[in-house]
């Protein structure tokens, strides 16, 4: 069993039961695969086979940070970074084959919202064009290229050109998708009053870099809401460290794509899991991340409902603050 054994399989997957098995599939690959990983594993005495999901030992995010994180020895074609929000060192994704994060991305968008040709895809992304190998400005671009429409486009600090735009395909019957950060979008909404109704979807990626001061992401949605007439503020939950993401069409209530499943662990001991319904740190099993490694402890705290949906509550105390999760309810 090689990589392109997963490569080919990760995008038909129908039913948790695949998922599972996929996935278990995948974690004796890395183990066997990804130094760093089998480390973690051995030190932990945790190194044999999986039988569950739940039996799966997760390595914590930050290791991208200190460690070059590879499952088989290869050159990269991209490298996706993180902010670099806190000034400590950020983190690095080497990705191998780019094309899996597109197909991944294209799959799981239109699982919920259909045909991106349908969209003409606006961003509103300043801090995030202000810097190299950030993975949200691929992912929009990929978005922007896959539409085919050639009326889409970044609109760095020019709320003046975007509002006219928007305007004008609005007034068109174009459905439209903006895509910004979150500090970006209520200095637009602040400006510009609108009633876009259900003809605009817009997606906050969450952040505020230091522009402004936290707000929880209630607040910053009933203000967006308000201010520009829609019914309801979309989510993307995704990191520098996943090629998969996660969707949320308002209320910060989040269902997974077909490559991710999220599972919560205790608060106090990281190798148990709870029910659904009860609070903990957020673990993601992302089968897109062949090539570097599909099972992560991140510093996020969630809860996760008996439908599958989950929702981010927030950060663990001494976690670092990562710039596109940063507002939530206490």
């Amino acid at each position: 069993m090689d990589a392109k054994y997963f490569e080919e399989r990760i995008f038909n997957v129908k039913n948790d039961d695949e998922f599972a098995h996929l996935a278990l599939q995948l974690f004796d690959f890395q183990r066997e695969n990804n130094p760093v990983f089998r480390r973690y594993l051995q030190y932990l005495g945790r190194d044999g086979r999986a039988q569950s999901l739940e039996d799966i030992i997760c390595m914590p995010v930050g290791f991208f940070k200190d460690y070059e994180i590879k499952t088989t020895d290869f050159v990269e074609k991209l490298t996706f970074t993180s902010s670099g929000t806190t000034g400590r060192q950020t983190s690095r994704h080497f990705v191998k084959n780019p094309h899996i994060y597109y197909k991944c991305l294209l799959q799981g968008f239109e699982q919920f919202y259909g045909d991106i040709r349908e969209y003409t895809v606006l961003a509103l992304l300043p801090a995030y064009l202000e810097r190299t190998g950030s993975s949200l400005v691929t992912m929009v671009e990929q978005l922007m290229e896959a539409s085919g429409n050639g009326t889409g486009g970044f609109f760095l600090y020019d709320f003046d050109s975007l509002a006219q735009h928007l305007d004008w395909l609005v007034d068109h019957n174009k459905k439209v998708l903006l895509i910004g950060v979150t500090f970006a979008l209520l200095d637009f909404a602040e400006q510009y009053k609108r009633n876009y109704g259900d003809r605009v979807i817009i997606m906050e990626t969450g952040g505020m870099k230091g522009r402004r001061k936290e707000m929880v992401r209630e607040e910053v949605h009933e203000i967006l809401c308000k201010s520009l007439g829609v019914n309801a503020i979309h989510s993307e939950y995704g990191m520098t460290e996943l090629l998969s993401q996660a969707y949320s069409d308002g209320n910060g209530i989040y269902r997974e794509t077909s490559t991710m499943r999220i599972l919560i662990r205790e608060h106090n001991d990281p190798f148990n899991y709870v029910c659904s319904g009860i609070s903990g740190g957020i673990n993601v099993i992302d089968l897109a991340n062949i090539y570097s490694c599909s099972f992560l402890e991140t510093s996020d705290l969630g809860i996760k409902y008996d439908d599958g949906t989950f929702k981010v509550l927030g950060r663990f105390d001494d976690a670092d603050r990562r710039g596109c999760n940063l507002l939530y309810a206490g």
